[in-house]
């Protein structure tokens, strides 16, 4: 059933409720699910199951995502946002009471699941709510307070859980006050009304093939800021080790790109917003980011000579990410609607996660056969390919 028609004036008149009350569901949902998913990791680990299968457990969120983006424009479609986004905000809190009313392995997994599919219905919906809210000439600033928010749920949802700590029911208890507020948040997203849809906006795998022939550069770029952001950032500690330092400051590496993320968001965005052409400024701005990339990865050839190079490095690489992402989801934002709009966010999101799957899935081996000269030139050339790729490329006008 398609989403009720909102009535038009009713709609414009919120966008500023419609921006906090995103926002806000977003920020306590992920602090909550940040919370939650270090927390079962630890009582997976009390119930002495093997390391192996607790990173299964880890690696069925990714799976959920990976299952809906596909079908998230149907799904939007079929039950209408406000209902799908309210699937998305409930289903993470039953699962968080089903892990603290039953011991059932297989039901963990099954409700792990769940919670992961909702969370890729919630990733897709927020950032085409956002852009359906924000006012044009600031959607690069908001993206980018967006991302900025995202990024600080990461630090606050660990963050809450040293201080719950592990032991007992407590934590279980935050996770689920924490959850059962990004639902209430949910209740305040105004209803927009639908977009006249040109017959171009197809749903489901047909739909997303089109997005991806609309926008392939932009893909691309999602691909290669998933690489840097989300795909270093996990064997960051392990790359760290390699290099000879200890335990205590290879962690820390996570800390730092993720500084880079978080900070550059906003500014990026801001700039974006300032440019008389927008859609060219945009394209300048990711071919000046992944140039940076490029040259922060050609930089890693010289850690050995030069070893607190790694730091700034890891910073501007964990900035280039987040930098990407921020001005592809404003470039999709600035000129797509309506299940175009749910699409075209969709394939971004799977192109994301897609390099950070691969970065993390390849950068293991490369480190292993050559740290400092394998790995950096890997790096160098998924930059340089975005690079090249952006100069061929003259985006259209917004």
């Amino acid at each position: 059933m398609a989403e009720p028609h909102a009535p038009a004036p009713a709609a414009r008149r919120s966008p500023a409720m419609g921006l906090l009350a995103v926002f806000g569901s977003t920020l306590f949902q992920l602090s909550g699910v940040f919370m939650l998913s270090p927390l079962m990791l630890v009582l997976l680990k009390e119930r002495e199951v093997s390391t192996t299968l607790a990173g299964l457990f880890a690696a069925t969120t990714w799976l959920g995502i990976f299952i809906v983006t596909p079908f998230a424009s149907a799904l939007t479609q079929r039950w209408g946002r406000r209902q799908t986004m309210w699937f998305a905000s409930g289903m993470p809190l039953l699962a968080a009471i089903g892990f603290l009313t039953t011991d059932h392995l297989g039901l963990w997994f099954a409700l792990e699941l769940l919670a992961g599919i909702a969370g890729g219905l919630r990733w897709v919906l927020a950032e085409a709510y956002i852009a359906e809210f924000s006012p044009p000439e600031r959607l690069g600033r908001t993206m980018g307070m967006y991302a900025t928010m995202v990024g600080m749920t990461f630090v606050i949802g660990p963050t809450l859980l040293a201080w719950a700590g592990s032991e007992g029911r407590t934590a279980l208890a935050w996770v689920i006050g924490l959850l059962s507020a990004g639902l209430l948040w949910t209740a305040f997203i105004p209803a927009i009304a639908p977009p006249q849809e040109p017959d171009t906006a197809h749903l489901g795998p047909r739909g997303l093939w089109l997005a991806v022939q609309q926008h392939p550069i932009l893909m691309l770029a999602g691909f290669i800021g998933g690489f840097f952001e989300l795909g270093l950032a996990s064997i960051l500690p392990l790359y760290g080790l390699t290099l000879g330092m200890g335990a205590s400051a290879a962690a820390l590496m996570i800390s730092v790109s993720g500084a880079g993320s978080t900070l550059i968001a906003i500014p990026v965005g801001m700039v974006a917003d300032r440019f008389a052409q927008p859609a060219r400024g945009r394209r300048m701005l990711m071919r000046g980011i992944t140039g940076m990339a490029l040259v922060c990865a050609a930089a890693l050839l010289a850690v050995q000579q030069a070893p607190w190079l790694v730091w700034p490095v890891v910073f501007l690489l964990g900035a280039a990410g987040s930098a990407l992402y921020t001005l592809c989801m404003t470039d999709i934002g600035a000129r797509e609607k309506g299940n175009a709009l749910v699409n075209s966010t969709a394939v971004l999101v799977l192109n994301y996660t897609l390099g950070g799957l691969v970065a993390s899935g390849v950068s293991g081996a490369l480190i292993e056969w050559s740290a400092t000269t394998l790995f950096p030139v890997v790096l160098m050339l998924v930059a340089a390919i975005g690079l090249a790729a952006l100069l061929r490329t003259r985006p259209t006008v917004d």
